[in-house]
C-alpha cells in the first residue's frame, strides 16, 4: 500500500511509497549513499593530514596561508557547479550522473600522488571538486523521491553519517598510510580503493522511484516556479545557516588536525584518534537526532518546528568549542573539541530534512545544489580565513571565535527566516 503525505511547499498531495514496497532495497541504497559520502569526505580530508607532515611541507615549501589556500581549492569548482549539478540530476536522474562523477573524482584523488608543484596540487584539487559536485544534489533528490516525511529524518541522518564517518575514518587512515608508506602512496590507495563502490551502485540503484509508474512519487498540481523558490526567505535563511554550519565543519576538517598537533602537541596517531572521536561522535548524534525528530513528528509534532529546534540546539552546543580553545588544559580542550562537533550532529539530519519539508519536489535537486553551494563557499572561506587569522594572531583562538560568530548568525537565520509561512507555493 502507498501512503499519501502532504509535503510543505508543494501544490498538492504527493504519494510516497509505503513501507511494504521495496523497503529493504531503499534502505540498502541509503547505506550505499552514506558509503559514497564516506569515500568522498575521505578523499577531500586526506590533504589536511598530508599538510601536517614534514615531508609534504618540505616538498612544497608551504606557509600557513598556502596551507589554507590548498585546503580551499577543492571547493572552487565544487561550489560553482552545485546549481548546474542540481539541474543535471533533476533532468537526467541520479544513477548515471553519480556513477560518472564518482569514477572521475576517484581518479582525480589518486592523481594527487603525481603532483610535484603547488600549481599541480591546486589543479588536482579543483578536479576533485568537479567530480564530487554531483554527490549532494543527487543524494538528496533520491531521498526526497523515495521517503515520506515521517521517515526522511532518519534517512537523511543515516546518509549524513557518511559526511562525518568519512573524516573520522579517513583522517586516521591517511595518517596510518603516511606513517607506513608515504603521502604519495596514501593518495593513490585512497583514490583507487574507492572504485569498488561502483559495483553495488550499478546493481542496486534504479532512477525510477518505487511506485512512480503509478504516479506515486510525483507531486500533483502545478510545479512551483524556480525563481519563486529562489526568492523565498526560507531559501536564503537556509543558505545563511548552511554556510554557518559548514564553516565550523570545514574548520574542523581542514585545521583541527594542525590544531591538535601544533597547539595541543599530540602525535600523528593521537591526532587521528581524537579526530575520529570528534567526527565519529557527530555521526552517531546525527543518526540519533534524525530518528528522534522523526519519532516526535510521528507523534504529532510539527515537522518544521521540531527540525528547526534540533538544528538550533546543535548550533548552540557547537559554540562550546570556544571554551576548549581558551583553556590551558589539554584534556579540557580535547573534551570540548569532541563535545562541540558531536553536539552539532543534532543539526545534521534535521537542517537538510527541513529543506526537503519546505521545498517542493520539482525543485529539490536545484535547491539542494543552492544549499550545497553555500556549504561549499564555507569550504573556501573557512580554511583561508583560518590560515590568515592564525598567521596574523599567532594562535587558534581568533579562528575559533570566527566559528562562533558564524554559528550565532545561523541561529538567527533559522529563528527569523526559516518559517513555514514563508515556504514557496505555486501561483493559483
Amino acid at each position: 500500500m502507498a501512503t499519501t503525505s502532504r509535503i510543505a511547499g508543494s501544490p498538492g498531495p504527493a504519494i510516497i511509497p509505503g513501507a511494504g514496497e521495496g523497503e529493504g532495497r531503499r534502505w540498502a541504497v541509503i547505506a550505499l549513499l552514506s558509503l559514497g559520502m564516506i569515500i568522498a569526505y575521505a578523499s577531500r580530508s586526506n590533504l589536511s593530514v598530508a599538510l601536517v607532515t614534514k615531508d609534504f611541507l618540505r616538498t612544497f615549501h608551504l606557509s600557513d596561508t598556502d596551507r589554507g589556500l590548498l585546503n580551499s581549492a577543492f571547493f572552487w569548482a565544487y561550489a560553482a557547479l552545485q546549481i548546474p549539478a542540481g539541474w543535471v540530476v533533476d533532468r537526467y536522474g541520479v544513477k548515471w550522473p553519480y556513477a560518472l562523477s564518482f569514477l572521475f573524482w576517484c581518479l582525480a584523488s589518486a592523481g594527487t600522488a603525481m603532483a610535484g608543484t603547488v600549481g599541480q596540487l591546486i589543479a588536482v584539487r579543483i578536479l576533485l571538486g568537479v567530480g564530487e559536485s554531483v554527490v549532494a544534489p543527487a543524494s538528496y533528490r533520491w531521498i526526497r523521491l523515495n521517503f515520506a516525511e515521517r521517515r526522511r529524518g532518519l534517512a537523511v541522518g543515516l546518509y549524513m553519517t557518511g559526511t562525518k564517518i568519512g573524516p573520522a575514518i579517513g583522517t586516521p587512515l591517511a595518517a596510518w598510510l603516511i606513517g607506513h608508506y608515504d603521502w604519495r602512496a596514501m593518495f593513490l590507495m585512497v583514490g583507487l580503493g574507492g572504485l569498488i563502490w561502483l559495483i553495488p551502485w550499478m546493481l542496486l540503484v534504479n532512477d525510477t522511484p518505487r511506485g512512480a509508474a503509478r504516479g506515486a512519487a510525483a507531486p500533483a498540481g502545478k510545479p512551483v516556479d524556480f525563481a519563486r523558490v529562489l526568492a523565498s526567505p526560507v531559501t536564503w535563511g537556509t543558505v545563511i545557516a548552511t554556510f554557518s554550519y559548514m564553516y565550523f565543519v570545514y574548520f574542523c576538517m581542514t585545521w583541527m588536525p594542525a590544531y591538535f598537533m601544533e597547539r595541543r602537541h599530540l602525535s600523528l596517531s593521537q591526532m587521528g584518534l581524537y579526530t575520529f572521536f570528534s567526527f565519529g561522535g557527530m555521526a552517531i548524534v546525527a543518526a540519533l537526532a534524525g530518528w528522534g525528530a522523526d519519532l516526535m513528528i510521528g507523534r504529532g509534532g510539527n515537522p518544521v518546528t521540531v527540525r528547526k529546534w534540533f538544528t538550533i540546539a546543535g548550533f548552540a552546543i557547537a559554540c562550546t568549542e570556544l571554551i576548549g580553545a581558551q583553556s590551558s588544559s589539554v584534556p579540557v580542550a580535547l573534551t570540548f573539541s569532541v563535545i562541540s562537533l558531536s553536539g552539532l550532529g543534532l543539526a545534521t539530519a534535521n537542517y537538510w530534512a527541513l529543506t526537503q519539508t519546505l521545498i517542493p519536489a520539482s525543485a529539490i535537486g536545484r535547491i539542494s545544489g543552492v544549499q550545497n553551494c553555500a556549504a561549499s563557499v564555507a569550504g573556501i572561506v573557512a580554511p583561508i580565513l583560518t590560515g590568515w587569522l592564525k598567521q596574523k594572531t599567532g594562535s587558534y583562538e581568533a579562528p575559533m571565535m570566527a566559528c562562533c560568530v558564524f554559528l550565532v548568525a545561523g541561529v538567527l537565520a533559522y529563528i527569523f527566516m526559516v518559517k513555514e509561512r514563508y515556504a514557496p507555493q505555486a501561483e493559483l
